[in-house]
């Protein structure tokens, strides 16, 4: 059992990986071609588009998989088709009035955007809440079913879509807005592919639309809490791409150009390379979420700690690896990537945020597998309120940073709340010696990283200092976690022993 979950983490952990560079690298392409204003007016469209496909479908994705796990405990296949029928119906309600109202009311949208721009470029994603909500359940379905080879594939295709689409509509645009325009054209033309093939896939390995009836009740009671948070995440989103540019503008006398390219700046450059861990969790939560879901509902207890546990270590582990990456090079990446030395200050400033951050996420993903959604929400909003009172009041004081404040203290109070109902819903939990060594590991990191820094950047170009850096930082850290003994090659062992 063991060896199929390194197996599976290790499927998904590589598509993903490869998916987010992908990404990554496509915001690159995107800075440098349609700017910091593209980028801005880009991701303004994309936030308040989240909006309504988090309320549409965040919470079934998971429900769903948690359903059909605890249907494989008694090996009923109608109520794990039944899962996915409630799971479509659920958010086909949802989905297909809230697109008309939005399409037919679209000269009264001013009030969701800061810049009227954005409007137009809105619409035409609004198909795509309806497809990619039904892909959402499909998702659902094969983390259920573990079928993360399917999943992988296609959530890689979907994003190559786009990003081939997209390289190719935005060559040789200079206008910012026309930029933004094109690569919303690209994301929509991928939800489209997602949709159809996953579909195709789910009806060719048997699955079937039933009567959702029996499901519909436990699907919405789990969900609900879910959908709140994740709702909530993206509504937050959506209030930091209107207020923090208008207190820039207000606070620093900034135009409204120049307020987007500084939120562009922060939010699409900066915060894409600060969130690389979260594919990396997302690949063990994907593993771990129905694993974990069918030993808790069979009420092992023992396997159920073992792996809440090694969830939490695997975290704790990859913030280790990256944060002193990010903190000795995140000014020379800034520079390299988006040619903007403002972005790599910001990440250079903010790599501790990977710490909480990883741990906000993996212990959420256990909690919901654990039937402790309406907890986790109240967290959430917990961490929600002191992110926007840090914009509100200290946007004056250290301008855009004040975001990044607020994101800190947002995970630093998830992730302890959500360490707290861990400790108490499952007892003897064996994770504070590995964290206080992983966090010597990681200021010794820094400090080796820096130092090296100092020593090589007068020889080196640029892009010889991050190479060399980076596989000299996470050489130190990986030797200093095996003499910890807080790193093994067991697994990779296992892994290619049973290939």
């Amino acid at each position: 059992m063991k060896q199929n979950i390194y197996k599976s983490a290790a499927i998904v952990t590589i598509f993903s990986t490869i998916e987010k560079l992908m990404s990554f690298f496509y915001r690159v392409v995107l800075s440098r071609v349609i700017g910091a204003e593209g980028i801005g007016i880009y991701q303004i469209c994309l936030s308040v588009f989240a909006v309504f496909l988090t309320a549409a479908s965040s919470g079934i994705p998971i429900t769903v998989s948690r359903l059909i796990a605890k249907s494989n405990t008694v090996n009923d296949i109608k109520g794990k088709n039944s899962a996915v029928t409630a799971g479509v119906v659920g958010t086909l309600i949802f989905t297909v009035p809230i697109a008309a109202i939005l399409f037919l009311g679209r000269n009264a949208l001013d009030f969701l955007f800061t810049d009227d721009r954005c409007i137009d470029i809105f619409l035409i994603l609004l198909p795509g809440l309806i497809l990619t909500s039904v892909y959402a359940v499909m998702r659902g379905s094969f983390w259920g079913n573990k079928q993360f080879v399917p999943y992988s594939v296609i959530e890689l295709l979907e994003d190559a879509v786009m990003v081939i689409l997209g390289c190719i509509l935005v060559f040789n645009v200079t206008d910012p807005v026309l930029g933004a325009r094109r690569a919303t054209i690209a994301v929509a033309v991928s939800y489209v592919f997602s949709f159809c093939v996953s579909l195709f896939w789910y009806f060719k390995k048997g699955g079937r639309f039933v009567n959702p009836r029996r499901q519909l009740k436990p699907l919405f009671s789990s969900s609900m809490p879910i959908t709140a948070m994740r709702t909530s995440t993206s509504l937050l989103n959506s209030a930091v791409a209107v207020l923090l540019p208008l207190l820039l503008m207000k606070t620093y006398g900034l135009d409204n150009s120049d307020a987007i390219s500084l939120y562009g700046v922060a939010i699409g450059m900066s915060l894409p390379i600060l969130f690389i861990p979260s594919s990396l969790i997302g690949s063990i939560s994907v593993v771990v979420a129905p694993e974990l879901s069918e030993n808790f509902y069979k009420k092992k207890t023992e396997q159920v700690r073992f792996d809440i546990e090694k969830s939490i270590k695997a975290a704790i582990f990859i913030a280790t690896l990256l944060v002193p990456i990010l903190f000795v090079l995140g000014d020379e990446i800034g520079e390299f990537l988006y040619s903007n030395q403002l972005s790599g200050e910001i990440v250079q400033r903010c790599s501790f945020i990977l710490v909480p951050m990883c741990l906000s996420m993996i212990t959420t993903t256990i909690l919901n597998s654990m039937n402790h959604e309406r907890r986790t929400l109240i967290h959430f909003l917990c961490g929600a309120v002191l992110m926007i009172i840090s914009i509100v009041f200290l946007t004056r004081y250290v301008g855009i940073y004040s975001y990044m404040i607020g994101l800190a203290a947002s995970f630093v109070i998830t992730c302890v709340l959500n360490l707290l109902l861990l400790r108490k819903s499952c007892k003897g939990l064996k994770y504070m010696k590995y964290s206080v060594h992983a966090l010597i590991v990681t200021v010794s990191a820094c400090v080796f990283g820096m130092l090296l820094d100092g020593i090589i950047s007068k020889y080196v170009s640029a892009v010889w200092q991050i190479v060399i850096l980076a596989f000299a930082t996470t050489g130190f850290a990986v030797a200093f976690l095996f003499c910890f003994e807080m790193f093994t090659l067991r697994p990779l062992k296992r892994l290619i022993s049973k290939s």
